[in-house]
């Protein structure tokens, strides 16, 4: 290797105007083609693909190493850049209109046969994690991690120009139990005694507040233990920040604007039209039956409780004597669904609670036929077709059930009737704030509270009275940001004040022991000078993963988890040494009965929110 380094240009650099030149590449052996008396192989990089050829003008030597060279070995060619022959240049690569024509070869990384190939469009998912380095070679994971460095760096850009301080606060934090499971690490230096990872920077970007620093930022990493699905793991990344002096309307006016030149950074055609839409919860609620309503498409629920309250269908009248409500969806087309695939659909509708999922069709002469319709009266059918806007050929799907229930399962029928009838535009990047959550979250057999985001919410004003009352019907100054349906982060305008912040927990059921012992530096530091403040946090992995097209952001995350929380490619989590055991001061336990164990979604408000407690 000579003083001019390894390479000259990378793989993806050279064009037409480099012909003649003497170049030296460096990078990984792709689809090597020996036809004898001519070798050629692609050369890849990130950058791109060059084509590198030894024909007769070099040493037979040189063609021989060449074609020995197994595929993804790491090499390093110097030569002649010239022009591909007329009809071979190849429109489809950037450095089609080239190749080079190489005079010198060494192997600088032998590669052993890779267990899949590098091009292969199917490798199963264990596979590609076990060899995630290989994996990350493909185009499509290369062009995720470029995707999310422009991103994330659009974002740092774009809060560096509005004033933001980037601030990074501790991994090595307090356990405080009222959210998901920590992730507990034990102190050596303190026998018996442990920090928690933390979930979100929640308390200490308040007190950022309280320190003067007015405004925040951090792209930081998370960690929760709960179980896993497509859009989690148990560590990811979340923009977070924090505000003095701001309302909600001056966060959410912000992180629009942010994230809308961001996606505009990596993808002009789709940056989104400003001023965001925003809709209260009760209105997500009536509509869509969910709080993160995919608006790509036009289906939404109806409240027909009125409509059926005496009606020959029993369920319907039940339903409504219980306190229950029923409604209906008209889907378009479903006249065509066959038995089978509504079958399915009600069993969706039972995953989510529901006893059955009532149905029926519109007949072309506008009335109803199979399922129920010979239970429903003429006018019945008439105020559906109102509600709804059905038209002949359409199918409706009735949820009869508790608001939660019904809101719930009819929730998830939606969502697959769309993906049955094609209805989404997957083009589309739909963002819906939604505001006015309820304070708490109610259980419906004891009562018990649960915060529907975190305990620092402030309520709003016109509630504040309520907290000691009828704390369930307190509606929070909280917000969450949604894209397709997708819950991408949430915030809220905090409470500033002790005597505030000590009724809400009072109201969650804690003892001034346990309100002291989890919180207590936190309402100290609220007695010196504690501004107005208010802030948001973004779920970055599925941002990213929203823009990228994919199902699962383990597949914008450079280092995933599988679905039981491992890491196939080193094998983590591992036994380690009894010596480190007792070092750290931990003695080993049977694992606890199951039944014992905290639920899976027993954490601050019980919804998947991107911010959480610290």
């Amino acid at each position: 290797m000579s003083s001019q380094g390894i390479r000259t240009h990378n793989c993806g650099e050279l064009r037409a105007e480099h012909v003649g030149k003497t170049v030296r590449l460096s990078g990984w052996v792709a689809s090597p083609r020996d036809l004898g008396a001519l070798v050629f192989l692609d050369l890849r990089d990130r950058y791109g693909i060059t084509q590198v050829s030894f024909d007769e003008s070099v040493p037979e030597e040189l063609r021989k190493a060449a074609g020995m060279l197994k595929p993804e070995s790491v090499i390093q060619v110097e030569g002649v850049v010239r022009a591909r022959p007329d009809g071979q240049a190849n429109a489809d690569r950037s450095t089609g209109a080239i190749e080079l024509l190489a005079s010198s070869l060494e192997l600088l990384g032998p590669c052993a046969t890779p267990p899949f190939p590098i091009d292969a469009d199917k490798v199963s998912d264990e596979l590609r994690l076990t060899y995630r380095y290989l994996d990350l070679r493909r185009e499509r994971p290369l062009a995720a991690m470029k995707l999310r460095h422009k991103l994330l760096l659009a974002l740092r850009q774009g809060l560096d120009a509005r004033d933001f301080l980037e601030i990074e606060t501790p991994i090595l934090t307090k356990a405080t139990p009222e959210g998901a499971r920590d992730y507990l690490v034990p102190s050596r230096v303190h026998p018996g005694k442990f920090f928690a990872l933390p979930q979100s920077p929640q308390i200490f970007k308040q007190i950022l507040m309280v320190s003067g620093m007015d405004k925040y930022f951090q792209i930081v990493k998370c960690f929760r233990d709960e179980d896993l699905r497509a859009d989690r793991q148990p560590e990811f990344t979340q923009l977070d920040l924090e505000l003095s002096f701001a309302d909600e309307q001056v966060v959410q006016d912000l992180v629009s604007e942010v994230i809308a030149d961001a996606v505009g950074a990596v993808r002009p055609e789709q940056k989104p039209q400003l001023p965001m839409p925003r809709m209260t919860w009760a209105e997500s609620m009536q509509r869509f039956g969910n709080d993160k309503p995919d608006t790509r498409f036009a289906v939404e629920l109806s409240d027909v409780t009125e409509l059926v309250r005496e009606s020959g269908f029993g369920v319907f009248a039940n339903a409504v004597k219980a306190g229950g409500r029923v409604r209906v969806l008209a889907a378009p087309g479903g006249a065509a669904f066959s038995r089978k695939e509504i079958t399915g659909l009600e069993a969706i509708a039972k995953d989510y609670g529901a006893k059955g999922l009532a149905w029926t069709k519109l007949a072309e002469g506008g009335g109803v036929e199979s399922g129920i319709g010979k239970f429903l009266s003429d006018a019945e059918v008439a105020g559906l077709i109102e509600a709804t806007g059905a038209k002949p050929g359409d199918a409706f799907f009735f949820g009869a059930d508790s608001f939660k229930v019904s809101a719930a399962a009819l929730s998830a029928v939606r969502l697959e009737i769309a993906r049955k009838l094609d209805l989404i535009d997957h083009a589309a990047l739909n963002f819906l704030w939604i505001t006015d959550f309820p304070m708490f979250d109610v259980d419906e057999e004891s009562g018990a509270l649960a915060p529907a985001h975190h305990p620092f919410c402030r309520p709003k004003e016109a509630y504040e009275g309520e907290l000691e009352k009828d704390p369930g019907a307190v509606i929070a100054r909280s917000y969450d940001l949604v894209l397709n349906g997708c819950e991408l982060g949430s915030g809220s305008v905090r409470i500033h004040d002790t005597p505030t912040q000590q009724k809400v927990f009072e109201a969650l059921g804690l003892s001034a022991e346990e309100i002291r012992l989890r919180f207590g530096f936190v309402l100290d530091c609220f007695k010196y000078g504690a501004p107005p403040h208010a802030g948001f946090a973004v779920g970055l992995d599925r941002l990213v993963m929203l823009l990228a097209g994919e199902d699962s952001i383990r597949e914008v995350i450079a280092f995933p988890k599988t679905a039981q929380a491992a890491d196939l490619m080193t094998g983590a989590p591992t036994s380690v040494d009894v010596e480190q055991i007792h070092e750290a001061g931990v003695q080993l336990l049977p694992p606890s009965n199951k039944s014992d164990a905290p639920k899976d979604g027993e954490r601050v408000g019980g919804a998947e929110h991107e911010e959480m407690k610290s």
